[in-house]
């Protein structure tokens, strides 16, 4: 995360494509039309002047998903074809019900389309073991954006999780 996502508040667009903007200094809230940004491949951040005159950044952010930031340590299996190919230490940075974006700590020969499986444990109270089969969907090493296959995507466990 660059120093700019680290000052900025993120809103996310609805699927009537409008987001909530919330002032952090008085918390008024108010609701827009963000549509003009839907269609823009990167990332857009508003300048927003709050009544009470708090002036401040939001990050629109495109996902569909809430990605909850998380710092889990785990391995991942490489499969390519149905094959295990390969083995590997990884940091999940991020978390989805739809995916999870993973850090590896070196340069593994991996290809947008291949699937890995990954097991990790939650940091909740009960240390909670997973085990998830992502797709590749980018790579921008050292970070891997993943997606769970739709069979993959019902887990009552990373649901409550995701929830906290």
């Amino acid at each position: 995360m660059n120093e700019i996502e680290n000052m900025t508040e993120k809103a996310f667009i609805t699927s009537q494509q409008t987001a909530k903007f919330v002032c952090q200094k008085c918390q008024r809230s108010k609701i827009a039309d963000v549509s003009k940004y839907t269609n823009l491949d990167k990332k857009i951040t508003i300048n927003v002047k709050c009544p009470c005159g708090h002036s401040f950044s939001t990050l629109l952010e495109l996902r569909k998903q809430y990605r909850k930031e998380v710092n889990l340590p785990g391995f991942f299996v490489h499969f390519i074809d149905g094959k295990p190919v390969g083995k590997g230490l990884m940091t999940i940075c991020d978390l989805s019900r739809t995916g999870m974006k993973l850090k590896v700590n070196f340069e593994y020969n991996l290809s947008v389309g291949d699937v890995l499986l990954n097991s990790f444990f939650l940091d909740n109270p009960q240390k909670t073991a997973i085990n998830k089969k992502v797709i590749i969907k980018t790579i921008n090493m050292p970070f891997i954006g993943t997606e769970f296959p739709i069979t993959e995507r019902e887990d009552k466990e990373l649901g409550f999780y995701l929830l906290k």
